[in-house]
């Protein structure tokens, strides 16, 4: 019955892309419509925002975005499935299910790859990230760059979560990633895919014990009110990622793709310089509101997953992670 309402929720959600189209004209003006599932609140939302106003200054106003925020077109997987088919101009989705669609992006789900965020962010804007954001292109997207998400680290409703034996018997929400799901059944929880619009009500009803996310997210999800520990591990960093339909970018002349891309450029800029005022703002309100911010012992996450890391060696996956590794010494 549940997959037939989620069947059924696509082909309306798709039939309002068809109805919208990715793109059109307003008043003279090319409109590429981008959605997202995040808050009108959110720094990637601010960021589109930016980048909007960036595309209608470099283009003199013959280009601009229209967005649709908090999934009102659908949960992150059924965005990227419009975009293939041409139904959305753009989207911001996170690299975890977009795994599921291309295979390179799993890498930001092995927990501890990078060793801190000035790692990450290196790693992102070199040769290594560029082609891993390329890879997006055989599944019919192209990738425009990288927004912010910070590092993901545990919540939970009803124990702190202080080492890896507390999460032994715990329902961890995940995204729809295998690797995600793999990285908790390693450090022993039980990994639960649920979609993000649904896992307030979820940790409210006990459906899951816990979840894993950045700081941002907890505290604009409100998740806080019914999870009120979070535990500061930092498993893994999963980027953001923006996106446009192959279909549409074909459609843009040389001139527009260039101001499209700065427009993105620009936008990237501002959220990542955000983000990290965001994240502390983030940590400091949910503490006043009462929740419980616990810094663990990272070493014995790390030590945790030693073994799945194992099972990389003589793999795609394990070369690339000897690749990011190797670039922090470069």
């Amino acid at each position: 019955m549940i997959s037939l309402l989620r069947q059924v929720k696509s082909a309306f959600l798709i039939l309002i892309c068809f109805m919208l189209i990715a793109c059109g004209n307003d008043e003279d003006r090319y409109v590429i419509r981008i959605g997202h599932t995040l808050d009108p609140t959110h720094t990637v939302h601010k960021a589109m925002l930016v980048m909007r106003d960036a595309l209608e200054r470099e283009s003199s106003n013959s280009m601009t975005i229209q967005i649709y925020p908090s999934g009102q077109l659908g949960t992150e997987r059924e965005l990227i499935e419009l975009l293939q088919i041409g139904s959305l101009g753009m989207t911001k989705v996170s690299a975890s299910p977009l795994e599921g669609f291309v295979p390179e992006m799993k890498i930001f789900n092995v927990p501890y790859v990078f060793n801190n965020h000035e790692h990450y962010l290196s790693v992102l804007d070199s040769d290594i990230g560029i082609s891993i954001l390329q890879s997006v292109q055989p599944a019919r997207m192209m990738g425009l760059g990288y927004y912010d998400a910070g590092s993901r680290s545990f919540y939970s409703t009803n124990k702190p979560i202080n080492n890896p034996a507390d999460l032994l018997g715990m329902k961890i929400r995940v995204q729809e990633s295998q690797m995600a799901m793999k990285m908790v059944s390693a450090l022993g929880g039980s990994p639960t895919p649920i979609a993000w619009g649904e896992l307030y009500t979820a940790l409210q009803q006990g459906v899951v014990d816990g979840a894993e996310n950045n700081p941002p997210s907890y505290y604009l999800s409100r998740h806080f009110e019914v999870s009120p520990y979070f535990s500061i591990d930092e498993h893994t960093a999963v980027p953001d990622v923006l996106l446009i339909s192959k279909y549409v970018w074909s459609e843009l002349s040389e001139k527009q793709k260039v101001w499209l891309q700065k427009a993105v450029d620009e936008s990237v800029v501002y959220q990542r310089t955000q983000w990290q005022a965001d994240t502390e703002d983030a940590l400091k309100n949910v503490k006043a509101a009462g929740a419980s911010i616990i810094q663990v012992d990272k070493q014995l996450f790390q030590d945790k997953v030693s073994e799945l890391h194992e099972s990389f060696v003589g793999t795609d996956l394990g070369e690339m992670i000897a690749r990011i590794k190797e670039f922090d010494r470069d």
